[in-house]
């Protein structure tokens, strides 16, 4: 086996995708460095004004971030292990979802069915 072929086998994945390149990994770098300055510029600049629009605007900008680092660092999209990446990320997200859902749910009807109404007098002859 002459160097050339071990370096060209060296250089491939078993799919036969080629592997990830200092350019890769610099542009996700270079993603990942724009989309964590300008949500922080955003919030210390006070560029928004709505809490809420700037919690959805934060929220966008992470979800890009997550992208960013799973495709540039992390490699995966639906061809890579034949698809089973992709497959245990889908399934990951769901229980995700369905444990913060779930968590939300309990905590918010606790709150609503635990905690006792009480008015400022009655507060006050509290033993």
């Amino acid at each position: 086996m002459s160097d050339t072929t071990f370096e060209h086998d060296h250089h491939h994945e078993e799919g036969g995708h080629a592997h990830a390149t200092v350019r890769g990994y610099v542009t996700g770098f270079i993603l990942s460095v724009i989309l964590t300055a300008v949500p922080f510029w955003l919030i210390m600049g006070k560029v928004i004004a709505n809490p809420g629009t700037a919690v959805a605007v934060i929220l966008a900008f992470a979800a890009a971030q997550i992208l960013v680092h799973m495709i540039y660092f992390l490699h995966m999209n639906t061809k890579s292990e034949g698809g089973w990446n992709m497959l245990a990320l889908i399934f990951t997200l769901v229980l995700v979802v369905i444990t913060l859902a779930g968590s939300m749910w309990v905590m918010h009807h606790l709150n609503a069915n635990m905690m006792p109404v009480m008015s400022p007098h009655d507060m006050r002859n509290m033993p």
